[in-house]
């Protein structure tokens, strides 16, 4: 029986073109190769499992091999089967965890002064360099620097922001890149062609966002999923030998926020924890689920989406039930409650609370139809002028109508024409009697301020002066109160009448308190300020508006 290997070992490249999604590196190694322009150290860094040491193993091969193709290595000379079965004395690979301190680094400067056995180079493969102390590092400056001409390093790490500035200036420094879903499917596709196994593209999208830009994560998954599986791959054998989650729970989570189903948001919580769910592993497909959500309903397309063609038509049609700031809110909301269930003594309590709050959660406001709204009534009452009243000005006389309001605030403020019921009327020649309007004054003014508010706050602070002869007599403090009296002339006579049943007229006097400021200068036109004006004051009031400074 021949010995097993896995996946990530059996495929591993050995050409510089079999290299997945590094085009931008092999590319340079080979021309430089092919120009003889070989620096004596390469640094290779970049997230794991994307090929670092896999690139270092074939330049190795290819700056040693007796005949090269291409500036890449044949792998069937000696030197090249040496290498590949990891017998050669020219190329050593040393682990920089395990041999990280002073002494170390000493052995290998002694050893760099013999000249290679067989090949061209002697080459050192330092796999994760960052992790040699600050000791070894000084240690392998010099060395490092004017190395003798047949020595050759390449340094790999996962963490390039811990290996010395010293280092890197001595270096040839080649950035990894994350391998993309795509290439990783098709990586894997050809796998699963040649060794005879069955597996549908859903699956195989599975395994690859596993994979999280790694492909030897991801073939380290497919070799799992096909231990379970067999030569037939399943995507519900998949999910089960993964313990994944399933996309529909996702879209059920979103179809309970639709319909606000907080009992049934608490049974997806008891059904992922009786199938042994991990908690975070949900709340990090919600997210992205959310995501996919936001970037359909933003778009318009599928195209950003990571999902099976089944599952992007799916989200086009599922994006158009949710606003862009709600889709916002629930994925802060599930960010949160993912942060929070690391600390927390009762995670499943935490995730039961958060998906029962999104789920019951309000629709977020436009905020856009309310700046609007705010703005035209700024620009209202700027537009609108500061009219003077002169002293003992009867409210027969032409007025100004007021500005009108955008909606909804019209509503807020009741400044709509209100319809006057027709109301009985007293013998013909009646007249108001000064006791009857002073008894009745607040109900008056009540009534007023019933069906317009403004209007009404105004009367409040307005004196009853008295009754003379059909007319009613009022005392305001400025201009402005009067000018608001003046333009509401007719609703006034038409309530004057309905809460006296007798046709009167109204006059206003502007009486100003001992303490008022000098008089302004002749012909000069008192403008009291903005907060004043009883519609601020009513804005103020009904919806709780605050003076910008």
């Amino acid at each position: 029986m021949s010995e097993y290997l896995v996946t990530a070992r059996k495929w591993r490249p050995l050409l510089f073109k079999d290299v997945a999604a590094q085009e931008h590196i092999t590319t340079t190694l080979r021309n430089a190769i092919a120009a003889g322009r070989i620096a004596h150290a390469y640094l290779f860094s970049g997230p794991r499992g994307v090929g670092k040491s896999t690139t270092a193993r074939i330049l190795a091969r290819a700056v040693n091999c007796l005949q090269p193709v291409d500036s890449n290595p044949d792998n069937t000379c000696g030197i090249c089967r040496e290498i590949l079965e990891g017998r050669s004395f020219d190329v050593l690979e040393i682990d920089g965890a395990s041999n990280r301190g002073v002494d170390e680094i000493r052995n290998l400067r002694e050893s760099v002064r013999y000249a290679p056995a067989q090949g061209k180079y002697r080459v050192y493969i330092i796999d994760e360099v960052h992790m040699l102390t600050k000791e070894a590092f000084n240690a392998l400056l010099k060395t490092l620097e004017e190395p003798p001409p047949h020595v050759l390093f390449i340094f790999a790490t996962t963490e390039i922001h811990k290996v010395p500035a010293t280092i890197l200036s001595r270096c040839q420094r080649f950035d990894f890149r994350r391998i993309a879903i795509d290439q990783i499917i098709k990586n894997l596709r050809t796998i699963a062609g040649e060794e005879g196994i069955i597996i549908d593209d859903e699956s195989l999208l599975m395994v690859a966002r596993k994979g999280d830009g790694s492909l030897r994560d991801a073939q380290s998954i497919f070799d799992q999923v096909v231990s379970l599986c067999g030569s037939t791959v399943s995507y519900r054998g998949l999910l089960d030998a993964l313990n994944i989650v399933d996309v529909e729970l996702f879209f059920r989570v979103t179809d309970l926020v639709k319909s606000r189903d907080a009992h049934g948001g608490l049974q997806l919580v008891e059904e992922l924890m009786s199938r042994g769910h991990d908690l975070r592993e949900f709340l990090s497909g919600l997210t992205e689920h959310l995501r996919n959500l936001l970037t359909a309903r933003t778009t318009g397309t599928a195209t950003l989406i990571e999902a099976s063609d089944v599952y992007r038509e799916r989200y086009l049609k599922e994006a158009p039930s949710f606003s862009v700031p709600d889709l916002l809110r629930l994925m802060r909301q599930v960010g949160a409650c993912e942060q929070a269930i690391r600390w927390s003594a009762q995670p499943r309590f935490r995730v039961e609370a958060d998906l029962v709050q999104m789920i019951t959660m309000q629709t977020a406001p436009d905020v856009g139809e309310l700046l609007r709204q705010i703005e035209e009534l700024k620009k209202k009452l700027h537009e609108s002028p500061a009219p003077s009243v002169l002293r003992g000005t009867s409210l027969s006389a032409p007025s100004t109508a007021a500005p009108r309001l955008p909606s909804p605030l019209l509503r807020a403020m009741g400044n709509g024409a209100p319809a006057v019921p027709s109301v009985p009327t007293r013998a013909p020649g009646a007249v108001l009697s000064p006791p009857e309007v002073t008894g009745r004054w607040t109900e008056f003014v009540n009534e007023v301020r019933r069906q317009r508010i403004s209007l009404g706050s105004v009367l409040e602070s307005a004196s009853l002066l008295g009754t003379d002869s059909g007319t009613i007599r009022i005392a305001c403090a400025n201009d402005f109160q009067a000018s608001s009296i003046q333009r509401n002339r007719e609703l006034l006579t038409a309530i004057v009448q309905q809460v006296f049943h007798v046709s009167a007229r109204l006059d206003v006097e502007i009486r100003q308190s001992p303490q008022a400021a000098t008089p302004e200068p002749a012909g000069t036109v008192s403008t009291p300020p903005v907060k004043d004006h009883p519609i601020v004051q009513a804005i103020i009031r009904e919806l709780g508006a605050e003076q910008i400074r």
